[in-house]
């Protein structure tokens, strides 16, 4: 029996696709110094071997490439959740440094962070590197969660960097794994210890971008993949013709997931959390629109229809937010809370919680309700991501339905099914997108290397144009950066990118929701295509197309 499927096989040796600039020897050029998106003087302040350093940009240079006299060592990590292109990442990397000197060496640390401090590594070779190109998912290594941040930790991981002779280490992460080598850049830095730290923008949730960081790797993928079974969805929705289909997505900061959805598939109603935060909505609110959608869609015989739900939703809602808050806050303070029964509990929440908050306990489902007051996290916090909104919202959907028919208003019928999409979109086999952007990010990662860098984010730019015509080089890590309030204390983060209210993606939305409200307007976008022509295989999403229209 063959090891590897058809596409496996065949989908190895396709060749990403390199800037023009990389494609050769390069030189530096140097912008101008740089500042922090927020809090200028704290972040100065806590990084002041790293701040402030310029922008680069990579050109062609004329003769040998300078530095591919000496023999570089590197380390590589895979930090946080899975990202379609982690794989291409470090094979960019790896031809990257070989491509400068084939002395250059590559260490993997294995299951992320946790690798560099407890020294669990292996040489990347050629016979490895060439068994993940082109895959998905992060097993060449392995990634993991844990956060470098102490002392203790980054000097256990100089250990083993000295020992290994590695002159720089690349952390392939979102926001808070890049927080955390921005922070490591600067201890090493400030301690004279000589290795450079690059970061790699990865999340699939897209909220880890700006003007150097168009879109994190993954995010085309894993939007194609859910895209894809959302098409299917529809489909069997129009075909059936009896079902409210409530399709939960990843994206707990930001709605970046389901906006791009929403733009691919065209469903009947896509929820955006930035939006109902702005506009103050409370549940009752999205439950009604919810619900008048369905009861004129029903006017016109279709008792069906979708309904995409972003994962964070509910941090979103203002009344929602105050009451985790105030019930955070009592979890905290009353210890004995863990030995009452069920119900017991759902009945002392609502005696310790504020008129406005009780009333939004009360008008949520049972099952909403009672997990709110029985899972918490390691820090005594209601666990949010474990709320099955999905669920919540089909349920408060049918008893607000089950109200106005009782008035009159709705003659139709409401069934409704739940799906949440996440985990099936994290280890996908990267689009051509992913595939050329991420083994050009590592390729560019080696460049970033080689010219000195350090506390620098590996980008490339351009990327709605022709790859030829990307652009190539870095930027501190500390322009993303602002202070947070974390764990009581204030501590320096990069920003989250919240989805823009104003950009034209959103407002592409706007033009086009009531049509897809009123009408069937479903598009199926198919699986992944990753061979054929141009205009099916290489496009970027829909949301950097509208970023990019008029360019």
């Amino acid at each position: 029996m063959d090891k590897k499927s058809v596409l496996q096989q065949l989908r190895a040796a396709y060749q990403p696709k390199l800037p023009a600039v990389l494609r050769g020897p390069v030189k530096v050029v140097v912008g101008s110094a740089t500042d922090s998106v927020a809090d200028q003087a704290d972040i100065k302040r806590i990084f002041p071997c790293t701040y402030g350093q310029p922008q680069l940009t990579f050109a062609p240079a004329d003769g040998a490439q300078e530095g591919s006299n000496r023999v570089i060592n590197v380390g590589v990590i895979l930090s946080g959740g899975q990202a379609p292109g982690g794989h291409n990442v470090i094979s960019g990397l790896y031809d990257g440094l070989k491509a400068l000197n084939k002395e250059n060496r590559l260490y993997g640390f294995l299951m992320g962070p946790d690798g560099l401090v407890n020294h669990d590594y292996k040489e990347l070779t050629d016979d490895i590197i060439d068994e993940y190109r082109n895959t998905g998912g992060f097993d060449i290594i392995g990634s993991g969660r844990t956060k470098l941040d102490k002392v203790e930790q980054f000097e256990k991981g100089r250990i083993i960097l000295e020992q290994l002779n590695i002159s720089a280490l690349v952390i392939i992460g979102g926001d808070d794994s890049n927080t955390n080598a921005a922070i490591l850049a600067e201890y090493y830095k400030a301690h004279n210890v000589p290795v450079q730290v690059i970061g790699c923008p990865k999340t699939i949730d897209g909220d880890l971008k700006n003007e150097f960081i168009e879109t994190s790797f993954g995010f085309d993928t894993a939007t194609k993949v859910y895209a894809e079974v959302i098409g299917n969805i529809e489909r069997d929705c129009n075909s059936a013709k009896k079902y409210w289909h409530f399709i939960k997505l990843m994206g707990r900061s930001a709605s970046h997931i389901t906006l791009e959805c929403g733009l691919q598939t065209q469903p009947n109603i896509c929820i955006i959390s930035e939006e109902v935060e702005a506009k103050n909505m409370t549940l009752n609110d999205l439950v009604n629109q919810i619900a008048q959608v369905v009861a004129d869609r029903a006017k016109h015989g279709m008792n069906y229809g979708t309904v995409l739900v972003p994962e964070g939703l509910i941090e979103f809602i203002p009344a929602f937010r105050k009451l985790i808050d105030e019930m955070n806050e009592m979890l905290a303070n009353h210890t004995t809370f863990g030995q009452l029964y069920a119900d017991e509990r759902r009945e002392y929440v609502i005696s310790h919680l504020s008129n406005d908050s009780a009333l939004v306990f009360m008008r949520l489902p049972l099952s909403v309700s009672r997990q709110l007051t029985l899972d918490r996290d390691a820090h005594g916090n209601v666990q949010l991501s474990l709320v099955e909104t999905e669920k919540m919202l089909a349920e408060m959907v049918g008893r607000r339905l089950k109200e106005m028919k009782m008035e009159g208003r709705f003659q139709g019928k409401f069934a409704a099914q739940h799906h949440f999409f996440g985990y099936e979109g994290r280890c996908a086999a990267p689009s051509n997108f992913d595939a050329d952007y991420c083994y050009a990010l590592g390729y560019n990662a080696a460049q970033l290397i080689n010219c000195g860098a350090t506390g620098y984010m590996s980008s490339v730019r351009n990327l709605t144009k022709p790859s030829s015509e990307w652009v190539a080089g870095g930027f501190p890590i500390t322009m993303m950066m602002n202070m947070e309030r974390r764990s009581g204390k204030e501590k320096p983060v990069i920003k989250k990118a919240l989805l823009d209210l104003e950009g034209k993606p959103f407002k592409a939305l706007v033009a086009m929701r009531d049509e897809w409200a009123r009408e069937t307007c479903y598009t199926y976008p198919g699986p992944i295509q990753y061979f054929g022509p141009a205009e099916v295989c290489d496009q970027p999403s829909r949301t950097m197309y509208y970023e990019h229209i008029d360019d």
